[in-house]
């Protein structure tokens, strides 16, 4: 039955190839009126949280040892390097970690939120719990976001990457957005599920890797979650800024991480829509490393900014691009979720 569909899909597939290289004798090429119908599809829309509830970046991790930032709920979890890259990595026993948070034990996500991470994986299957099950009761109905393959299912809902590309033994980036029993979930730039109402309230975070072993690891790094904002545009007007700890980089460098895009988007459709607005674009690091490195890192990641948004279409002459480094933290530097808030990009109204 399965080699008949297949076999169905193909001809199907023929006959649209073949229209599409249909000429007719009289007219010449197929009209545009003749042609597909033209998709217009916003499969990219993450925008993370701009509080961050919890951090963790790997930094000052000592390789075998457990990632200090977290809770083990069974299994082997160690960190490691992977790549050049600190790691945490799922080893085997169904290993299951859970966020080390003094509050674990009640319901410590708020109506919206966001998660991300990057995730490699081998083969087999990779979880994101929606409680913590060592320190909370499990909801009603609750139901892990599954991610094996090219798929991502949770309950009802499921969905697979256009042409079916795998992830397997490749780094993918994951996000979740969670806004008020809404969830939509993400691989690298693409949404897979999008599911109106949720049955259940989600309480915690957990992460499980139940086919990992020795020889089949799991690795996941740059995990947040943080506590999602009000829209872009009216926090403009009230603050006459937008803040954002949303738009990354690759670790000492100005070069935008592909998750940085969902931010731009916003930013973008804002300037679109409000031409009468013009910003100064001011990069701002953490304390970590010297103080002459973080101010010229600064300048280029702001910089960076301001020539993507360019080249997405807004007039040169409605941006500048500023750096302070790290002489204007908003937060601590002493934890990692204060210095992930000092990492920022901030949108200033001219």
């Amino acid at each position: 039955m399965e080699q008949e569909e297949k076999e169905a899909g193909k001809e199907v597939s023929d006959e649209k190839q073949a229209a599409s290289d249909r000429k007719d004798a009289a007219s010449g090429p197929i009209k545009d009126s003749e042609a597909a119908p033209l998709l217009v599809w916003a499969k990219y829309d993450f925008v993370p949280g701009d509080k961050i509830i919890f951090e963790d970046n790997l930094e000052g991790e000592e390789n075998g040892e457990f990632p200090s930032r977290w809770d083990l709920r069974e299994g082997t979890v160690e960190n490691a390097e992977f790549g050049g890259d600190n790691v945490i990595m799922f080893r085997g026993g169904s290993p299951s970690i859970i966020p080390y948070l003094k509050n674990s034990n009640i319901d410590y996500l708020p109506e919206v939120f966001t998660v991300d991470f990057d995730l490699y994986l081998s083969n087999g299957s990779f979880n994101v719990i929606f409680y913590d099950p060592k320190n909370q009761k499990r909801p009603n109905s609750a139901s892990p976001l599954d991610i094996w393959g090219e798929t991502m299912d949770i309950g009802a809902a499921t969905s697979s990457l256009p042409n079916n590309e795998s992830i397997y033994k490749k780094w993918v980036h994951i996000s979740i957005a969670y806004t008020s029993g809404k969830m939509k979930c993400y691989i690298d730039e693409t949404r897979l599920i999008n599911i109106p109402r949720l049955d259940f309230d989600p309480t915690g975070i957990s992460l499980y890797s139940y086919h990992a072993s020795d020889n089949n690891p799991a690795f996941v790094k740059n995990f947040r979650i943080a506590e999602g904002g009000v829209k872009y545009y009216d926090r403009f007007l009230q603050d006459g800024k937008i803040v954002s700890n949303g738009i990354r980089f690759d670790v000492g460098k100005a070069s935008l991480r592909p998750e940085s895009m969902g931010v731009l988007n916003e930013i973008y459709l804002m300037l679109d829509k409000h031409s009468e607005v013009n910003i100064s674009i001011e990069g701002h690091t953490d304390n970590a490393g010297d103080n002459d490195m973080n101010q010229k890192l600064s300048e280029e990641r702001a910089e960076a900014v301001r020539k993507q948004l360019i080249v997405m279409g807004i007039k040169e002459d409605r941006l500048i691009s500023k750096g302070f480094g790290e002489s204007k933290p908003v937060d601590t530097n002493d934890t990692p979720e204060g210095r992930a808030e000092n990492r920022r990009v901030e949108f200033v109204k001219m």
